[in-house]
């Protein structure tokens, strides 16, 4: 062999022999027959969320709604009973539906115009939002049993701070955001705005702030929880607009707002608090509420008898179902099991259940006039931040 024929060879097999240690495409496969698997790297470290101090923690940055799931109920709940609880505001009345029979088990009066049911903060009390009778009633979830009546002035709404330390009233008329003691409802703090009819609430996924509806104007407002103090204010850009119910997507960028008489949803980012864009949905849009996956939303079309379903993941509409004689759907929650979307039908005096995953009819129940806030309990959850149920 000549010389530089030697010298080739052997500069080929070297390299060869380098290829080989470095491990190319053919020596992975050759280990993947050995039966040892290429490593896999890991996925990036969720970043932890810092949370307003004194919050549970979130426990994931990308689903605020990761307590939410099917049957995962708290210890402090998980032997109440299972109850639709309908606050009636014409008939001054809760009425309790046993969900297996789809039956009216009980009928507790309250005071004037009842328009939530509430779970508290720590998940053991239900309170009735009296809002012209001025009063709270408290039912214990366990027994089913009204307690005394706590006085509290125009209490249309209540919710609680991520942290626990407070109750919001939701004072419409008053034109006030009252932050009270979550126990005994004693004042702590009264924040006026300039807004009119405050109703509606949602907070940040660090719990830092939450966004609130002013039905009556048409705005919405921005307030800083451990503040109690409004941060920003804005008119929404629709005239004679009519905001309602709040929710958070589950990653916690993006704040939907029911409207009902823009018809739809507006897409707020409530970081930056600048002007929202407006998602259609039908006639007289009002209750919002997210499935126990995570990955849709139930809209309630209130003027039209329908349902919309909001998919998060592809941000858009992608079925709406119909209930069948019509109706008004309006305001409610999802079973623990997530299988069922109750609703009340403020104007038909009736309650509806509705398949969630067919959007099929189940049930519709006569109740007392002017059904509203109506709670499904108990749900999965560590904790309570008021409304019908929004749990965390």
């Amino acid at each position: 062999m000549h010389r530089h024929l030697v010298k080739s060879a052997l500069v080929t097999g070297a390299v060869l022999a380098v290829l080989a240690a470095c491990g190319t495409g053919s020596g992975e496969r050759t280990s993947e027959a050995r039966g040892t698997k290429a490593a896999v790297p890991a996925p990036p470290e969720k970043k932890p969320v810092k949370g307003l101090p004194g919050m549970p923690p979130v426990l994931d940055p990308e689903d605020v709604y990761a307590a939410d799931r099917p049957d995962k109920l708290s210890p402090v709940v998980k032997d109440f009973p299972s109850r639709v609880y309908v606050p009636n505001t014409e008939s001054d009345t809760v009425s309790v539906i046993d969900p297996k029979t789809y039956e009216i088990i009980e009928t507790i009066p309250v005071g004037r115009q009842p328009q939530h049911v509430v779970p508290s903060w720590d998940l053991k009390t239900l309170w009735v939002n009296n809002n012209r009778g001025h009063t709270l009633t408290p039912i214990d979830p366990k027994t089913g049993k009204a307690g005394k009546p706590v006085d509290v002035h125009d209490p249309y709404n209540l919710y609680f701070t991520p942290h626990g330390r407070y109750a919001v009233v939701m004072a419409s008329l008053d034109r006030e955001l009252v932050f009270r003691d979550p126990h005994t409802m004693e004042i702590k703090k009264t924040v006026p705005v300039s807004c009119y009819g405050v109703n509606h609430a949602d907070f940040s996924l660090d719990g830092r702030y939450f966004i609130v509806s002013c039905e009556f104007s048409g705005e919405l407002l921005k307030v800083d929880t451990e503040k109690m103090e409004v941060v920003g204010q804005q008119r929404l850009p629709f005239e004679g607009a009519m905001p309602q119910d709040v929710k958070i997507s589950p990653d916690g960028k993006t704040f939907y707002i029911a409207d009902m008489m823009a018809h739809g949803m507006w897409v707020l980012d409530g970081d930056k608090f600048t002007e929202p864009t407006l998602m259609p949905t039908g006639k007289g849009c009002h209750g919002l509420y997210v499935s126990r996956d995570s990955r849709e939303m139930y809209v309630s079309n209130r003027g039209e008898g329908t349902v919309s379903v909001f998919d998060f993941t592809q941000g858009k509409l992608t079925k709406k179902w119909n209930l069948p004689d019509g109706g008004s759907p309006d305001m409610g929650g999802v079973s623990a099991d997530g299988k069922v979307l109750w609703l009340s039908g403020r104007y038909d005096a009736e309650v509806y259940a509705i398949d969630t995953r067919t959007g099929t009819q189940l049930a519709r129940i006569p109740v007392g006039s002017g059904p509203h806030g109506l709670a499904v309990y108990p749900q999965p959850g560590r904790y309570s931040l008021g409304h019908t149920g929004i749990f965390r």
